[in-house]
């Protein structure tokens, strides 16, 4: 039975004192030591939240972005558009039912029966019991936290890591901010919260008996089907991609971005194709040489007839909306393309568009990066003997200082100490903390409280758990997770959560996932030419500019306009040098940065600058006082 009030006592005072949303789409905790008998209650508050209720339990929840379905034993949430056996999950007892089933089942299979883009939580309040699962490519993050204090053993959760309550307050992990700036990102599971994990993805948490399991309920299966039968292959991924890209389109007011790559062209051409009208689309330009791409994005308008429509972002938009845009994240996020992602979803909204379609994965699914026909020629070296590699090739070419005088002979030194190192540290050639050193950017007192190869374990776990001996397959699934999940969708699905816009991304269906793992990995890349079979299966469809382009996407020209706007290098200087008042990077860093580094290389080092001002505005809005100890 549902009740419509909140029941008194203890249990509805941690409710009311607990549970208010803010930015969160959900939050919840559950204490599971003793269940006594009683309804679970539903109220409506009067912001607009739902505040499911009971005993042992209580959830808020913002019912715009949230569905959900109570009962007296059993309460189940979930976001996004969860699907079992081809049906989408809706709120009805029946249906509710069967995505139980498929939860339950995880318990005895290897995988899981639930597809689509979604998270879930379900409350078995027979069993005491919460489970926890997230989609593929988490596409929708979930946040826990289990916590012990006097008297209380609770379990908390919630979609942003900055609303998983605590009683004994929120600590920020150190560890967490070296993490953030070598990887731009705080990959899960840590945050930047001390005792606050994020699930990755294609994960089923179970809470039970106060403790916690993890299980994978995906795992990627390379199959590399043969390229004799290419016609069909061709046929079927043009039919899953248009299919994928209808079941994305969810409203009657959609449009889709537009860069002019491939990924965002096909979207918006498929999207035309199957409305039979103009679709919206939205394009944003740099007024800085080598960064703006709108031209691209003209062409494919024009090929396929949509209703275009493109800005300018300046610099003075990016001071604007820096302080935002950083606050709005659970925790620090410095990929700097978020902000004209931001700006181009605000825009969309400004014309009447509830729901943009994004291009994001067609790179890691169809190999469009430029990285993996790079790593595939520093791989070849590999090939060469061992015996030949150690006893002739690494002795003259390392070891002879005077072969630097000629070009050829400095590339092929160049070339052999790249390729010696193994994957995937060799990727990170050009990190910008690996190439400062660490005691370079952080206090000595900061160096000595953290890890600084942790982050170099987590990736070589990482890839080293991915199941193929192709180096294209396993740099792929290698993105899917650090990319994809911990990096471009969080940037896309915040930012336009921002700008009040729901988001969809059709070319990361669980049917084009499965797909692509079928494709040989000569057919995704093919020598060192990029995304052979996406471009061979579309080459009647894009236009013949667009397929021929290099990726660009909306890169941001920070570091140029940093060194000539005096209010957006004011912000940025005081930012850093903020975060030399915290104790965290070194004064002499600030010196380095906008007097050197910063007039060699500004599209490099300005990078670093973004970074570090991103992280000190987050902290400003959420963690004001913090100091590292």
């Amino acid at each position: 039975m549902v009740g419509a009030e909140m029941r008194e006592g203890a249990a509805a005072s941690e409710c009311s004192t607990s549970m208010r949303l803010g930015r969160a789409a959900f939050r919840g905790w559950f204490d599971p030591r003793e269940i006594p008998h009683g309804d679970t209650t539903v109220e409506n508050v009067g912001d607009g939240s739902v505040r499911i209720s009971g005993p042992c339990f209580g959830i808020a929840l913002n019912p715009a972005s949230v569905r959900w379905h109570a009962g007296r034993r059993q309460v189940a949430i979930w976001m996004g558009r969860p699907s079992v056996d081809g049906d989408l999950i809706t709120n009805s007892e029946e249906s509710v039912g069967r995505l139980v089933a498929a939860i339950r089942d995880v318990d005895h299979n290897e995988g899981s029966t639930v597809r689509g883009h979604f998270c879930i939580i379900y409350l078995d309040l027979e069993a005491a019991r919460v489970t926890l699962m997230t989609d593929r490519m988490g596409v929708f993050p979930l946040c826990y936290s289990q916590e012990s204090v006097p008297r209380l053993q609770k379990f908390l959760f919630s979609d942003r890591a900055d609303s998983v309550d605590s009683e004994a307050g929120r600590q920020l992990d150190e560890q967490a901010i070296l993490d953030y700036v070598y990887f731009h990102v705080i990959p899960a599971p840590r945050t930047v919260f001390r005792g606050v994990r994020r699930l990755t993805p294609a994960s089923r948490l179970v809470f039970k008996d106060a403790r916690v399991e993890l299980k994978e309920t995906w795992t990627p299966r390379f199959t590399g089907e043969e390229s004799s039968a290419h016609a069909r292959l061709q046929a079927r991924f043009r039919e899953i991609v248009e299919r994928s890209v209808a079941e994305q389109i969810t409203c009657d007011r959609f449009g889709t971005f537009l860069s002019g790559g491939t990924d965002s062209s096909t979207v918006a051409g498929m999207a035309c194709r199957i409305t039979k009208r103009a679709v919206p689309t939205f394009s944003i330009g740099f007024d800085q040489a080598g960064y703006d791409e709108l031209e691209y994005a003209r062409i494919a308008a024009r090929h396929f007839g949509t209703e275009h429509h493109e800005f300018y972002v300046s610099a003075d938009d990016l001071v604007e909306n820096i302080p935002g845009v950083a606050a709005h994240y659970d925790q620090p996020f410095g990929n700097s393309s978020a902000l004209p992602a931001f700006y181009c979803a605000l825009r969309a909204r400004e014309f009447g568009v509830s729901k943009l379609l994004a291009g994001d994965g067609g790179d890691e699914l169809f190999g469009g990066n430029a990285r993996y026909g790079k790593q595939k020629v520093f791989d070849y070296y590999w090939r060469i003997p061992t015996k030949l590699r150690k006893v002739a090739i690494e002795p003259i070419v390392l070891g002879i200082a005077t072969l630097d005088r000629l070009p050829v002979l400095r590339k092929a030194k160049s070339y052999v100490q790249q390729a010696r190192v193994p994957m995937p540290q060799r990727t990170e050639t050009y990190n910008l903390l690996t190439r400062f050193g660490a005691e370079n950017v952080f206090t000595p007192r900061f160096v000595q409280d953290v890890d600084v190869l942790e982050p170099g374990r987590l990736q070589a776990d990482v890839y080293g758990a991915i199941e193929s001996d192709s180096l294209v397959e396993r740099m792929l699934a290698y993105d899917w997770r650090f990319t994809l999940a911990d990096n471009d969708l969080p940037k896309v699905t915040r930012t336009c959560q921002l700008a009040g816009m729901d988001v969809g991304f059709p070319l990361l269906t669980d049917d084009l996932i499965d797909f692509s793992l079928q494709l040989s990995p000569e057919l995704k890349v093919r020598g060192t030419t990029l995304r052979y079979f996406f471009k061979q299966a579309l080459a009647d469809f894009l236009p013949p500019q667009i397929l021929r382009k290099k990726k660009h996407g909306f890169g941001l020209p920070f570091g140029y306009w940093v060194g000539q706007h005096a209010s957006l290098s004011l912000i940025a200087r005081r930012s850093v040098q903020n975060l030399v008042d915290r104790r965290i990077v070194k004064h002499t860093l600030v010196d380095d940065l906008f007097s050197r580094r910063l007039t060699e290389h500004p599209g490099f080092y300005g990078e670093m600058i973004w970074i570090l001002m991103m992280l000190e505005q987050w902290l400003a809005a959420h963690c004001g006082s913090f100091v590292a100890e």
